[in-house]
């Protein structure tokens, strides 16, 4: 169904590198929170280039991938912050 002013629009239809994008995201995520705690560059960093990777993969998951390249970027900060607070290693 299509009108005019485009109002109503099919819905995009999902692909397998759109699944795979999402998988990527939540792994990215999962990992720079991980990092926070343990060796902020070790972990954050990787996930951060699997979190642009995984935005670059996908087409209509565009939420997703943006949050999880924000949340690689705050846990960085953050991992900075504690690792430099409590005297723990960056690597």
């Amino acid at each position: 169904m299509n009108f005019e002013g485009d109002a109503f629009h099919e819905p995009a239809r999902r692909t397998s590198a759109d699944t795979v994008a999402g998988y990527l995201s939540a792994i990215a995520i999962f990992v720079s929170l991980v990092g926070i705690a343990w060796h902020p560059l070790r972990l954050i960093l990787p996930a951060g280039a699997i979190a642009l990777i995984a935005s670059g993969m996908s087409n209509s998951r565009r939420q997703l991938t943006l949050a999880a390249v924000l949340i690689c970027a705050v846990s960085l900060f953050l991992g900075f912050t504690v690792a430099v607070a409590t005297s723990h290693p960056l690597w």
